[in-house]
């Protein structure tokens, strides 16, 4: 019978996302491909440095139903390597103890056709093509960002979002970008009974949702939080349609537009997601961010 990853939240991730590999990147950039995939067969095994994504993915591995060894993540890598330059990406794998066999080598192309064949809930990458790509395929998928400063907890996963065009769609905020503040907010008012569509990040929630059930709320390793520049009287919409989803999130902040980042810092964020660059250069002071190039902000 052929495995089955179903019941599974599955996250797809880059090389460059996983273990840091500036220094093999810049050779890349500097000298070509050919110096590149010679520096990485001559290191292969020298285990590279944990990256952006490393601890996040560390607990994303932890996880597991309770009072059993059954993992409830897996983790996949998805990587622009070639399978000689690969090797030492298994090798680093390997030697870091990380719970990941499956990976697919695309020598120089973008991977991003493979998140629909894994099903894969998300996708993190350093390269902003291809997350726009997995995007497109209908994945959640962000560029991430490694934080300047580590604030994140030492066990609990804690994974925080904006909402408007991450987890809701960008409908309303096309109204501010073109209207305004004012006409976004009657907006907001008028429809605060009608749930807004899902954005890009619905289905991540959704499997993240799904986990939690499997732990009583005082023990649950997983905690979110909408972090959003909204505040009364548009704040009535968002919980309405987080209710018609059937989706709580632990924590909900509705900051006025103040900046985000002391705010994560203070939830103690392994990652946060946004559609804004701006914001996600406020949250990488604190935490890791992943911009999510979706929406009426990223069309230029």
């Amino acid at each position: 019978m052929p495995a089955d990853l179903s019941n599974k939240l599955v996250i797809g991730i880059s090389s460059r996302a996983l273990f840091d590999m500036d220094e093999s990147h810049r050779i890349f950039v500097e000298r070509g491909l050919s110096a590149y995939q010679s520096y990485q067969m001559a290191h292969e095994n020298e285990p590279l440095a944990p990256g952006p994504a490393f601890r996040l993915v560390k607990k994303l591995l932890s996880l597991t139903v309770p009072d059993t060894d059954e993992r409830l993540v897996e983790v996949i890598l998805l990587s622009r390597n070639s399978t000689d330059t690969g090797l030492r990406i298994f090798n680093s794998i390997s030697e870091h103890g990380l719970s990941i066999t499956r990976a697919v080598f695309t020598n120089g192309r973008s991977p991003y056709q493979y998140v629909s064949a894994f099903h894969t809930d998300l996708f993190l990458s350093a390269n902003a093509g291809d997350v726009r790509q997995a995007l497109a395929e209908h994945c959640a998928a962000a560029t991430i960002m490694e934080p300047s400063v580590d604030s994140t907890t030492a066990y609990e996963l804690r994974i925080a979002f904006d909402g408007d065009a991450v987890l809701f769609s960008d409908e309303s905020e096309q109204i501010y970008q073109q209207q305004g503040l004012i006409a976004f907010k009657a907006n907001e008012e008028a429809l605060a009974e009608k749930p807004l569509n899902p954005g890009p990040f619905k289905g991540f929630l959704s499997a993240l949702h799904r986990i939690q059930k499997y732990f009583a709320p005082e023990t649950c390793p997983i905690r979110t939080a909408l972090v959003t520049a909204r505040d009364a009287p548009a704040h009535e919409r968002v919980i309405n349609t987080l209710r018609s989803w059937g989706i709580r999130t632990d924590e909900a902040l509705f900051l006025g537009g103040l900046s985000k980042g002391d705010f994560l810092k203070a939830f103690g964020a392994d990652i946060f997601f946004d559609d804004q660059q701006s914001h996600c250069d406020s949250a990488q002071a604190f935490v890791t961010a992943g911009h999510v190039p979706h929406g009426v902000t990223n069309e230029s």
